[in-house]
């Protein structure tokens, strides 16, 4: 087995004295594990660094065997790293990636998606800027692994218009008739992920509320209480920064 792709590096576990085991997201052969010889060292310590863009070649004897990995730099994403906001949604989308999906599969959606939520992350001046585009691959990620929410109607009357609230247990949105009996039980529905447009401050912590009742039921359960931290240390710091603008 022999690889040659660009990727993006969503974890790295030590393994040895020097070397890695690193989790690379790729375009056309999904979540893909290497053991990359030094990536403790001074050379690749900076490369290896969730989020970062890199090219890569991995090969094996067998499909079964851990690939032997070798990287090269494409694009650094490292100073956004120094920065609370950004380098907690780098974590947390990287720690998400690479916890969920299965290895070897391909994910072609998620992997632009994820590129573009990156790029997105690193251009905007302010998280309300890409906080839209973090509440879409969240979702993204749920459909494309067999969770996503039935948003083209509304469960209870099949109106496809006014669309205000999802149930928390179905996944199916409802009408704002049919949701007013249901004050407080219901999860919002943002205009955004609804019918599209720009998304505020509020929209987006509607929006991060929505995704994360589902990927926290259906998807991170209890793999890993790492990964759910990650997401609540996130929430938090965008809810202050909501509070804030």
């Amino acid at each position: 087995m022999r690889i040659e792709t660009p990727g993006l590096v969503v974890a790295v576990r030590p393994h040895g004295e020097h070397g890695a085991i690193v989790r690379l997201m790729t375009p056309a052969h999904g979540l893909q594990a290497g053991y990359v010889r030094g990536a403790r060292g001074r050379r690749l310590r900076p490369v290896l660094l969730p989020g970062n863009a890199v090219a890569a070649v991995l090969s094996a004897r067998t499909e079964a065997q851990l690939a032997q990995a070798s990287v090269e730099p494409v694009h650094s994403r490292a100073p956004l790293l120094a920065e609370p906001l950004p380098a907690a949604a780098i974590d947390w989308v990287c720690a998400l990636t690479a916890t969920v999906l299965p290895e070897g599969q391909p994910y072609p959606r998620l992997y632009d998606a994820l590129d573009g939520l990156l790029a997105a992350i690193e251009a905007a001046p302010a998280a309300s800027g890409w906080g839209a585009a973090l509440v879409r691959y969240e979702l993204l990620l749920l459909a494309e692994l067999g969770f996503g929410l039935d948003l083209s109607e509304c469960a209870a009357s099949g109106a496809t218009d006014d669309l205000v609230a999802v149930s928390p247990r179905s996944g199916r949105a409802v009408s704002a008739a049919e949701a007013a009996p249901y004050a407080g039980r219901l999860l919002p529905l943002p205009g955004f992920i609804a019918g599209g447009g720009p998304a505020g401050w509020g929209d987006i912590i509607d929006g991060l509320s929505l995704s994360g009742h589902f990927l926290l039921r259906d998807l991170v359960t209890d793999r890993s209480a790492t990964v759910a931290e990650a997401r609540g240390r996130l929430v938090e710091r965008l809810r202050r920064a909501a509070g804030g603008a």
